[in-house]
């Protein structure tokens, strides 16, 4: 016992120290002779000492094999170690428990690093609980500041239209082509302007609305955004190609907008074919469905490929079908909410395909909030 690091000690059957060596010594900063015929649990923290004393007599009587305990030890001065203690009983020929062996490590240094931890865990979780707060706040205020805005504006818009109509219904006659000209563009900006906004507050919508969990199914979508952009411009050719049972598990709403901005995206930028082709296709990979929306109008050059899906980046010209450059930001935002993501690929002149990457989800699991 002498030489071993470790606090080592023979304990009597009323659990009073016998014998120990001197790393038990350092450890509890007492010598032998103090320690010598002094009861175990005087060197422990009362809140301990109670099972402790419970323990020894257990193994005493039989009742264990071995007491296993972890324990504060209270050194001179009110210093406290941590132990893990460990100890075992001898017994004689007929079964009497004789002495025990005791054998004590100081634990300090793992509660010390336990208590470090548990502190950063604390601390940690503090940070994300204001962090997500002030990130709620910072969401609710855009969203306020989203439908302020679209309140504050949609009123002059409609002061101009409404002038705008009274001009061309009462003095259209007096005036001439240049006059008339100006008409249509103030009744085109009013109308941009109006989509604009409404696509502010899809943004906002997409970014910040709860999303609800079901199953979806996105040949349905695809095939009802079709007939929507067929009723409003009916005097199209076009042809829509849709791999039905492509299913995921998502909010039907949203899922609906990403389509909504993909097909127009596709329709309008086919303005100069003679017909609208659009491609919708999916393959399941693992636990994901890529879908593949696929057209051939007039496509992008890749090189500009990054600016696709940041609001009001715009590769195309009004003359050539470009809106306002929120679209694809909206549909990204929105796969991005379910887990997903998406990809474009195109060249000038040979159309595009977006690739919608979403998660196909087990019954127990939930979407992102």
């Amino acid at each position: 016992m002498a030489c071993s690091g470790i606090g080592m000690a023979l304990v009597d059957v009323d659990a009073r120290w016998l014998q120990v060596n001197p790393a038990l010594e350092r450890m509890l900063g007492k010598g032998a002779d103090t320690l010598a015929g002094r009861p175990v649990a005087d060197a422990v923290h009362p809140d301990d000492a109670g099972e402790l004393r419970r323990q020894w007599q257990a193994l005493a009587d039989g009742g264990q094999e071995t007491l296993a305990a972890s324990l504060r030890c209270l050194r001179p001065g009110g210093d406290v170690v941590h132990v893990a203690l460990h100890a075992g009983v001898m017994r004689g020929d007929g079964g009497e428990p004789l002495y025990f062996i005791a054998q004590l490590r100081d634990d300090s240094a793992r509660h010390a690093a336990e208590a470090a931890l548990r502190e950063m865990d604390a601390s940690l979780e503090r940070r994300v609980t204001e962090r997500t707060a002030t990130l709620e706040h910072a969401a609710r205020q855009q969203e306020l500041f989203a439908h302020g805005v679209s309140h504050d504006l949609r009123a002059p818009l409609r002061a101009i239209e409404g002038f705008a109509r009274l001009l061309a219904t009462r003095y259209g006659d007096a005036l001439d082509e240049a006059g008339r000209g100006y008409l249509d563009r103030i009744s085109g900006a009013v109308e941009r302007m109006g989509g604009l906004i409404d696509s502010l507050l899809e943004l906002s919508r997409a970014t910040r609305t709860e999303l609800k969990a079901e199953v979806v199914d996105l040949s349905l979508i695809a095939e009802w955004t079709y007939a929507e952009l067929q009723e409003k411009d009916p005097g199209r050719d076009a042809d829509l190609q849709v791999q039905q049972d492509l299913v995921v598990r998502g909010d039907e709403r949203h899922l609906k907008l990403l389509f909504d901005h993909l097909l127009q995206n596709a329709w309008k930028f086919s303005r100069d074919r003679e017909q609208v082709r659009i491609r919708v296709s999916g393959e399941r990979l693992g636990d994901r469905l890529v879908v593949s929306v696929r057209d051939e109008g007039a496509g992008f050059d890749m090189r500009y490929a990054d600016k696709v899906f940041e609001p009001f980046q715009r590769l195309h010209p009004p003359e050539q079908g470009g809106g306002h450059g929120l679209g694809l930001a909206i549909a990204q935002r929105i796969a991005e909410r379910h887990g997903g993501r998406i990809s474009a690929e195109s060249a000038p002149g040979e159309g595009a395909v977006f690739r919608i990457e979403l998660p196909v989800h087990d019954d127990s699991e939930e979407i992102q909030a």
